[in-house]
């Protein structure tokens, strides 16, 4: 028997944002959701607008997979895992563990396959690269809602977040912003 998918399934009890107060909450499955949709929309743009030679099909599944590990070490809040250097690499470390535990819950014909979606540390930085600023625009679009629902804990983490996408410089970032950000500030009536 193996429990890969049984454990991968339990992403919708971890929260994010722990230490924050919510005015909705967001668990690691509808995260990775969104992280997918964005990771695939950044692997087109760069295709069709700046030359790119990305799979955006490859790129969306390893951004489904690309907080998996959570399910066996919870979510850290960012202040923790960042609070200094020796907590932060302790914090890798863990991180290692778990993704390589969680390949022993597949049967080993099918681990080579889900090697690089959960190791993302083996992935090429171009591609880390590119899945981490969306899972950072993902995280830039929560602190914008919590934010315009008048939870003022998220301005600081908004701020910090809108840095960080500055700092990857890619285009494709910019280009999203651009052109697919302000839509959500919009409700459902104002969309359509």
């Amino acid at each position: 028997m193996h429990h890969f998918f049984a454990y991968v399934s339990k992403l919708k009890y971890i929260l994010r944002w722990g230490l924050k107060r919510n005015v909705e909450n967001e668990n690691v499955k509808e995260h990775s959701f969104d992280v997918a949709t964005i990771a695939h929309a950044l692997a087109v743009i760069r295709n069709r607008v700046y030359g790119g030679d990305l799979d955006p099909n490859e790129i969306a599944v390893m951004a489904l997979y690309h907080d998996a590990s959570e399910v066996l070490t919870g979510d850290l809040p960012g202040p923790i895992k960042y609070f200094n250097p020796t907590i932060a690499e302790a914090y890798k470390d863990v991180e290692k563990a778990a993704k390589a535990k969680l390949l022993t819950m597949l049967p080993e014909e099918l681990q080579a396959d889900y090697s690089l979606l959960i190791q993302d540390h083996l992935l090429p930085p171009d591609i880390r690269k590119l899945l981490k600023a969306a899972d950072v625009l993902s995280a830039y679009i929560k602190c914008i809602h919590e934010v315009e629902s008048n939870n003022h804990e998220f301005q600081v983490a908004k701020q910090r977040v809108e840095g960080m996408l500055v700092e990857y410089e890619l285009p494709e970032v910019s280009y999203f912003m651009e052109k697919f950000l302000p839509s959500y500030r919009l409700t459902l009536d104002e969309l359509g």
